[in-house]
């Protein structure tokens, strides 16, 4: 039976899902190649943990990623994260993971900050009206 690993990676509003198995090196985001992946800077960014593992490990495993909700920089970082896990996760290599570690924390753990909820009498989540009677 072939491997399968599940990994998730979240970024504001989006949340991806990462399905990786044994192949040949292809990548998939919502069933789009990545090198037709749109717009080309998302794409670099999904990119980044792909180029820093290297063709040895990502010629051995075809990536399948789910991605959805938010903006497409905040798809691409979820995509991103959810790849890097999931390259950790499969290969099981403690060297793989100091070299993401070492490159950028938000690779092997998703970015907790969210948007503040906007609050009652203004559309903003700090300004308030000032009130300047007596």
């Amino acid at each position: 039976m072939n491997k399968v690993v599940i990994a998730v990676g979240k970024r504001k509003m989006a949340i991806a899902r990462a399905y990786i198995k044994e192949g040949n090196g292809v990548v998939k985001i919502n069933s789009i190649p990545l090198e037709f992946y749109e717009p080309w800077l998302a794409r670099l960014r999904i990119m980044e943990p792909l180029v820093l593992a290297g063709g040895d490990y990502v010629s051995q495993v075809d990536i399948n990623v789910k991605v959805y909700g938010g903006g497409f920089m905040g798809q691409a970082d979820a995509a991103r994260t959810a790849i890097a896990k999931g390259l950790v996760k499969y290969f099981e290599d403690e060297k793989l993971e100091a070299l993401y570690s070492a490159y950028d924390v938000w690779l092997l753990k998703s970015d907790p900050r969210r948007k503040e909820q906007n609050k009652s009498p203004t559309s903003k989540p700090r300004k308030h009206y000032t009130t300047a009677y007596r």
